[in-house]
């Protein structure tokens, strides 16, 4: 039987990124306020496209396929970034000082090509993607695939590389086209929000849902879950990277006057660390989500220090190879990584 269409739900309004919407979403998105209330109904429709969509799977009307190997599921069921990026890094590099060979596969989102692309260390954004483009350069000896469909994605990585024992799926907890081993669900500080559906609610799918995994931010556990639930904290790394590899000591820029860009779903966050490691932020310039950097300019009558994120930075260093990338660190407690050890070990002896 051949596959038959799904009925997508909307997307436009997960992906709003840009002027005012995003922000403003973002804030009725915390509470169960008037104008939340007031999208309610829509939200409602949102779920019966959920819905069907799950369902048909679930009949075998719309197809799914395994690759193979064992697929690790890093997602979020909230709209906007949750650090599910800097997860798939840090577990590629877990897997690797195991003795595992990891693959990585996206859809490679904002890039201009439409085909199936292995990324590499010198790819750039239009052609693989942001996200993709970073994990490429900080995983060497990985092998990242981008593909619209991550089912086509992992299918040409193991054509590729066949000794690919592990294949990690930066996002996709609803690419239910691509069967998976184990869902990794990330929650950033906000939480599941106030618990609607899109549009009223952050939520792309009903909450709680079945995962194996759920990483939050320290302060804010999600509630209603089953599934085991570890804490993780994000930190600035203590330098920050030129285009060039060279690292500048972040202290050496303390109590100095700095323009910070960020171009991420919560670009506060990144405001705030680099308050409180003494920079002074006296430009703090938020752009829409995977802004491609290809017409900013930095403003005339300001020479300051540019400041970005490493995602930013892939994009920015194209014209302004003089930006300063500060990594994100991740800190990921070994209960959890112990937990997905032994998962991973089950698997593999199937």
């Amino acid at each position: 039987m051949s596959a038959a269409k799904a009925p997508q739900p909307p997307e436009a309004l997960s992906d709003a990124r840009a002027g005012w919407l995003e922000p403003w979403l973002r804030r009725v998105w915390q509470s169960r306020g008037p104008a939340a209330w007031l999208l309610w109904p829509v939200s409602l429709l949102y779920r019966l496209l959920i819905a069907i969509r799950q369902s048909l799977y679930r009949q075998g009307v719309l197809r799914s396929e395994h690759p193979g190997r064992p697929v690790v599921v890093v997602g979020n069921v909230i709209a906007g970034g949750a650090g599910k990026t800097p997860v798939v890094i840090a577990l590629a590099r877990h897997l690797q000082a195991r003795g595992l060979r990891p693959g990585v596969i996206s859809r490679g989102y904002g890039r201009q090509s439409r085909d199936c692309i292995e990324a590499s260390g010198n790819s750039t954004a239009p052609d693989v993607g942001d996200e993709p483009a970073l994990i490429a350069r900080q995983c060497p000896g990985v092998p990242v695939f981008v593909a619209p469909r991550r089912v086509d994605a992992a299918r040409a990585l193991l054509a590729a590389h066949p000794y690919v024992d592990v294949i990690l799926c930066d996002d996709g907890l609803q690419h239910l086209a691509l069967q998976r081993d184990i869902e990794i669900c990330v929650f950033n500080v906000e939480g599941v929000g106030n618990g609607f559906m899109l549009p009223a609610g952050p939520l792309r799918q009903p909450w709680p849902c079945p995962v194996d995994f759920v990483l939050h931010a320290a302060t804010a556990a999600p509630v209603g879950t089953k599934a085991p639930a570890f804490a993780i904290r994000r930190r600035l790394a203590a330098w920050a990277v030129r285009s060039d590899g060279q690292q500048v000591a972040l202290h050496t820029l303390r109590g100095q006057p700095v323009h910070a860009l960020a171009a991420v779903a919560r670009p506060e966050a990144f405001f705030g660390m680099l308050r409180a490691e003494g920079l002074l932020v006296e430009q703090a310039e938020s752009l829409p989500d995977h802004y491609d950097f290809h017409s900013w300019k930095r403003p005339p009558d300001k020479h300051l220090p540019i400041v970005c994120t490493e995602k930013d930075a892939v994009k920015l260093w194209r014209n302004h190879p003089e930006a300063l990338a500060v990594p994100l660190v991740l800190d990921i407690g070994d209960g959890f990584l112990a937990a997905l050890d032994q998962r991973l070990d089950r698997l593999n002896m199937r």
